[in-house]
C-alpha cells in the first residue's frame, strides 16, 4: 500500500506542485490549503508523512505542528521561506522532525522524508535491548520508554536519538555523528535539529531539564549519557 503525504500550504502553484511530485514518488497525496482544512482531513484519514507551512491562514503552520503532534506521531516537516533561527527553532520545539527552507529541491525533501521512513523501519527490526540509566529505562525493542517505572510519551526522532545515545553510555556522539544515525543525513543537515530535540527529551526524562543528568552535553563535541 502506498505511503500517504499530507501537503499544507496556501499557495496554490506550490502546494499542486509538491502533491504531484511526490505522487510521481509514489504517494497517495492529498492537500489542504489552511490548516483547520488539514486538521480536519487528519482527524478523518491520518497521513504517514506532513508537509507543512508556517505562513498559513487561520490557525498558523507552528500551530498546526503543535495540534498534529498532540495526537500522532507521523513524521512531520516543515516546508516555509522562514529561515531565520528562531522560526527554524520554534518550529521544531512545536514537534516537528525536520525543517527545510524555500527555495527547495523536491528531491532534497525525498531524500529527508526517506531517510526518517529507514529510520523509522530499522527500529521496528531492532533485536530485544534494555538499557538502565539511573531511573530512566529504554526498552529498545518495544519502542519503551520508562521514568521511575513510568511510561513516557516520546515521537518517532525522540526515541530514535535516545536509543542511540543509551546504546553507548559515557560515550560522546557528536552531532554530525546523530545527525546522520537519526536523521539519515549529514552534509546538508542543520545540527539545530539535535540540539532542539535534545532539549525536548531533557523535558521528558530528566528531573531537572535545566541540569540534565542524563543526556549531558560535552562543549565542543556533542552529547552523552551518563552511566549509572
Amino acid at each position: 500500500m502506498a505511503l500517504t503525504l499530507l501537503v499544507i500550504e496556501d499557495d496554490d502553484r506550490i502546494r499542486t506542485s509538491l502533491s504531484q511530485a511526490f505522487q510521481d514518488e509514489g504517494y497517495t497525496t492529498r492537500s489542504a490549503a489552511t490548516g483547520e482544512e488539514a486538521l480536519g482531513l487528519f482527524e478523518r484519514q491520518p497521513a504517514d508523512v506532513v508537509l507543512v507551512d508556517l505562513m498559513l491562514p487561520g490557525i498558523d503552520g507552528f500551530e498546526c505542528v503543535r495540534r498534529l503532534r498532540q495526537v500522532s506521531n507521523t513524521h512531520i516537516v516543515v516546508v516555509s521561506a522562514r529561515a531565520d533561527a528562531f522560526d527554524v527553532v520554534a518550529a521544531l520545539e512545536a514537534g516537528a522532525d525536520d525543517y527545510v527552507t524555500k527555495p527547495f529541491e523536491v528531491k532534497e525533501i525525498a531524500a529527508r522524508i526517506r531517510a526518517l521512513l529507514r529510520r523509522a523501519r530499522m527500529a521496528d527490526t531492532r533485536p530485544a535491548s534494555t538499557a538502565i540509566t539511573g531511573n530512566l529505562e529504554v526498552r529498545a525493542d518495544e519502542g519503551l520508554v520508562l521514568v521511575d517505572g513510568e511510561p513516557v510519551h516520546l515521537t518517532p526522532t525522540e526515541f530514535h536519538l535516545l536509543t542511540e545515545l543509551t546504546a553507548v553510555p559515557g560515550r560522546v556522539l557528536s552531532r554530525e555523528t546523530l545527525l546522520e544515525r537519526v536523521w539519515g543525513y549529514g552534509y546538508f543537515g542543520d545540527e539545530r535539529l539535535v540540539d532542539v530535540h535534545v532539549r525536548r527529551l531533557r523535558t521528558k526524562i530528566e528531573s531537572d531539564p535545566a541540569n540534565p543528568a542524563v543526556i549531558l552535553t560535552v562543549r565542543g563535541l556533542g552529547y552523552k549519557v551518563q552511566p549509572s
